[in-house]
């Protein structure tokens, strides 16, 4: 199978997938791979998990989308679940996590209409990652995005994680927000430090700004909290979400306290954006996050990942093992990543010369690994997927 019509994005591998159920994935060949990317963190209950199943067969027998002029029933539910979890009053959904941090842009510069006068800078970070949009792009501090397809959208000066003197420096006149991801997922699992978002906090207050919080990849159970600020124990003004909320269907939301719902009718809006099918779905991964089991499930295979990675790399003579819950990533200490995720799925024979398995990693950066699994992952995969990078390790170096 040929893939000639499509767009040539990305180096994919030939690698054709055809079905996956929990941490599993099939190719159209029948290999199975142990899957620790998930989506980049999209697929909270594993694949074609069976209650996202029923949830689309039964809310399809329904209604589709009766467009976003309307109210429909599973939007609303979704969002008072959703505001009932957390500190926030109401919601916005989107069809993705660059749309919702949009919304969050736009709703941060409305608010600087009505109470800054007509500030609108909103301080990100070097390194931060916030979407594929041309605001959300030129929010992101990733290395040479500034140069993609300029010219970018102004009002995004560039900060340092965990350098409060960084952030100060940059305070003026027209400043509206601070946005930041508690922990920066593509430059390689880089969390923010409690002190320094509590540091956020004060500066916040101390200069009427609103703090943004892009949960997209945090969000949902990722860090064993429903939300990530809640393992910060930091309260934002505004939070995204958008890969877990849909566990594996495209649904974003844009959350805020109700000093900062500031919109008004004509301001915001998408054609797609809370439509019944997709809210139905963000309802059964809530069912399931939710569940008193659930998170502190979480918790426990995010420490078993931890300890398994940091003797991995003592032994190894690797790096340092950082992030939180089931986000986490391994320093190599060498560029070697990318040869480690291409030997990991293509020549590893995980559990024997007979499995015919192989094992699905991600590299972020040259001499990073990070592990996104599903947050239904067993403690026995874990294993398994410490014992095929073990092998991949000993064949590449």
């Amino acid at each position: 199978m040929t893939p000639t019509a499509l767009m040539d994005i990305t180096a994919r591998p030939g690698t054709v997938f055809e079905r996956g159920e929990g941490s599993w994935l099939w190719d159209t060949q029948g290999r199975r791979y142990l899957d620790f990317v998930q989506g980049w963190a999209v697929n909270t209950l594993g694949h074609a998990p069976a209650v996202i199943r029923e949830a689309l067969d039964a809310q399809s027998r329904l209604l589709l989308t009766p467009s976003p002029a309307f109210y429909n029933a599973p939007a609303i539910e979704l969002a008072r679940r959703l505001t009932q979890h957390s500190v926030f009053d109401q919601v916005f959904f989107t069809n993705s996590g660059a749309e919702a941090n949009e919304g969050a842009i736009k709703l941060a510069r409305k608010w600087g209409q009505l109470h800054k006068g007509g500030a609108h800078e909103i301080i990100t970070y070097a390194d931060g990652f916030h979407g594929r949009t041309l605001a959300t792009m030129s929010a992101s501090g990733k290395p040479g995005w500034d140069r993609m397809f300029a010219p970018q959208v102004p009002g995004f000066p560039k900060a340092h994680l965990n350098d409060l003197a960084s952030v100060q420096a940059l305070i003026g006149p027209d400043t509206v927000a601070i946005m930041l991801e508690p922990i920066q997922g593509e430059s390689g699992v880089n969390p923010a430090t409690t002190a320094f978002l509590q540091g956020l906090r004060r500066l916040c207050d101390e200069h009427e700004l609103l703090l943004i919080f892009d949960e997209v990849q945090t969000g949902i159970g990722r860090l064993g909290q429903f939300f990530g600020y809640q393992h910060f124990g930091v309260t934002p003004d505004i939070a995204t979400l958008a890969k877990g909320l849909g566990g594996g269907v495209p649904i974003g939301a844009l959350l805020a306290r109700q000093h900062a719902c500031v919109f008004v009718h004509g301001d915001q809006g998408g054609t797609f954006n809370g439509n019944p099918l997709m809210c139905a779905v963000g309802q059964a991964v809530l069912d399931e996050v939710l569940a008193p089991d659930f998170l502190p499930r979480v918790r426990a295979a995010g420490e078993h990942l931890t300890r398994r990675l940091q003797t991995l790399s003592a032994h190894y003579g690797l790096g340092a093992v950082r992030g939180a819950g089931l986000l986490q990533a391994l320093e190599l200490g060498q560029p070697i990543a990318a040869q480690l995720v291409a030997h990991a799925r293509e020549q590893l024979m995980l559990g024997g010369a007979q499995a015919n398995t192989g094992l699905l990693l991600n590299a972020p950066r040259p001499a990073v690994l990070r592990f996104m699994p599903a947050l239904t992952v067993s403690l026995e995969e874990i294993d398994q997927m410490i014992e095929g990078l073990a092998q991949s390790l000993k064949a590449v170096r």
